[in-house]
């Protein structure tokens, strides 16, 4: 395998550049400095949905031209992209919120540039993952980021079971209308005692986090008319360290030791000895005492 490396530093050179902008995920002053500067003096913007985006260029008076880029034109809009970025424009991507590529379109676009070495600019911005997971409570790494499961039943099932063997804390997206239905599934999956954060409407006016079970969570999402995007943070999978099983010959030494050392009457030491490794007093018993059955 040939290493490649290819600079993003801003010099000149025969192609263009794919800049990936974010954009706020609620609270529209999460826009740095850096992306408006970008969006401004990029020739073209791929937006994922032009109405959308257009409502933040007229804030911040951008007035560089768009072009929708959606999952639903992908491929058709690559080949025009690319021969623009070849002919040494420049293009910035932006999602409707967040960051491109984080479950939003982008990702090909990308792989497509690399393939034909046009240099890739990625912007650092506003994620509703990692916002809501630091503020979450639930240990922040090591971390796995799944966003949407699928809606086919099938491939549902599968993550759902890849997910319930995490160890790791998890982190979900989910739409209202769809937040009962995914409660359940993931309670049935992973348990009812699982914790679960829920954020809502993240740095907007009516940011909250609902934190439980997920029972509790399931229970709530009946009872209420749920509202806002959902961003969820799961409790990874607990592991339970086993105890060494102990050779007779071991738990016969423990024993004696503790005659020994600490002067203990047989009955005391034996007793001491079922509670450390979690055995009955009588196996114990039995086993210091030579006593068959």
């Amino acid at each position: 395998m040939t290493l490649e490396a290819l600079s993003s530093f801003d010099q000149k050179q025969p192609n263009g550049t794919l800049f990936l902008v974010p954009t706020p995920i609620g609270n529209l002053q999460d826009m740095t400095f850096r992306a408006v500067e970008a969006l401004k003096t990029v020739d073209l913007i791929a937006a994922e949905d032009t109405r959308n985006t257009q409502k933040l260029l007229n804030f911040f008076e951008i007035p560089t031209p768009q072009i929708s880029f959606h999952e639903h034109n992908t491929q058709e809009r690559i080949p025009l992209l690319l021969k623009k970025l070849l002919a040494g424009g420049k293009i910035a991507q932006v999602s409707d919120a967040g960051m491109p590529s984080i479950s939003d379109p982008g990702h090909e676009l990308v792989k497509a540039c690399i393939a034909k070495k046009i240099p890739v600019v990625a912007l650092p911005g506003a994620n509703a993952g990692l916002t809501a997971l630091i503020a979450s409570g639930l240990a922040p790494q090591p971390f796995l980021f799944f966003g949407f499961l699928s809606r086919q039943k099938k491939e549902r099932q599968r993550e759902l079971k890849f997910l319930a063997d995490q160890q790791v804390t998890m982190i979900l997206y989910e739409a209202p209308h769809h937040l009962k239905q995914t409660l359940n599934d993931l309670t049935v999956a992973l348990g009812s005692s699982r914790r679960i954060v829920m954020g809502r409407e993240l740095t907007k006016k009516f940011e909250e986090y609902l934190r439980s079970n997920l029972a509790e969570a399931l229970e709530w999402s009946q009872t209420q008319s749920v509202r806002g995007e959902f961003c969820l943070l799961i409790q990874g999978k607990k592991i339970e360290k086993k105890k060494p099983v102990l050779s007779p010959e071991q738990i016969e030494q423990q024993v004696t030791e503790l005659l020994q050392k600490q002067n203990l009457k047989t009955n005391a030491a034996i007793k001491e000895v079922a509670k450390k490794n979690d055995l009955k007093k009588q196996v114990v018993y039995k086993i210091f005492h030579h006593l068959g059955g």
